[in-house]
């Protein structure tokens, strides 16, 4: 699967397609943070991760570099398990976060935006077969703990990236990968894009993220 944006019609009924999507929520100021260096499988990112290391300002493009592009097909680490089940994910608090900051835009090098945990991936995945939910759960109850779990992954966290922010108009981009993980283009301000084919009435594309940097 490549870098793509979701549309709000992906989530919503009656949400915006991809070709409703203003061009101006595209393209625009921001931010790319370097996050790689404090991530391991099933890690949960937090937006004091993010503050701590860039100023994120209202209104910006924000992508977050964690690394895990380099376990992707094409990657220059590759192992797909890793890159679907164990990926990092933010906590549930960054949906309130986004929106305060009046977020249009945002992306991440992994396969979702939510933590697996809050995903089919750690909750039913494989169910009656193969129980790839399984596995992923038990490696977060060792990593967190039973009330880390409860703590951590309520049911009311469940896809909330998706569920709370499309409604919210706040989009995302996917499996971001490639030059996101330059050290020159991290946690600085850049004119960020993300520009997906236009596709009439569709609930995701296909899309090419782009940094701009001025020369000095």
């Amino acid at each position: 699967m490549g870098t793509h944006l979701d549309a709000p019609r992906h989530f919503v009924t009656a949400g915006k397609t991809i070709d409703e999507i203003p061009l101006d929520w595209l393209y625009g100021e921001g931010v790319i943070v370097d996050l790689s260096d404090a991530l391991d499988e099933l890690d949960v990112i937090t937006v004091e991760m993010i503050e701590e290391r860039v100023e994120v300002r209202e209104g910006d493009i924000l992508f977050l570099h964690t690394g895990w592009h380099r376990h992707a097909e094409f990657g220059s680490e590759p192992d797909e398990e890793k890159y679907i089940h164990r990926h990092p994910g933010p906590h549930y608090e960054i949906v309130d976060w986004l929106l305060e900051k009046k977020i249009h835009l945002w992306g991440v090098d992994m396969i979702s935006t939510d933590h697996p945990m809050n995903l089919p991936i750690g909750r039913f995945l494989g169910r009656g077969g193969l129980e790839h939910w399984e596995k992923v759960a038990e490696q977060c109850r060792q990593k967190f703990g039973e009330e880390g779990m409860q703590e951590l992954f309520p049911e009311s966290a469940y896809q909330l990236t998706h569920n709370a922010l499309f409604p919210q108009d706040c989009i995302h981009v996917e499996n971001l990968g490639g030059d996101i993980g330059q050290p020159a283009l991290q946690n600085r301000r850049l004119t960020l894009g993300a520009f997906p084919w236009k596709f009439q009435d569709g609930e995701a594309a296909f899309c090419r993220a782009v940094a701009f940097v001025e020369e000095d």
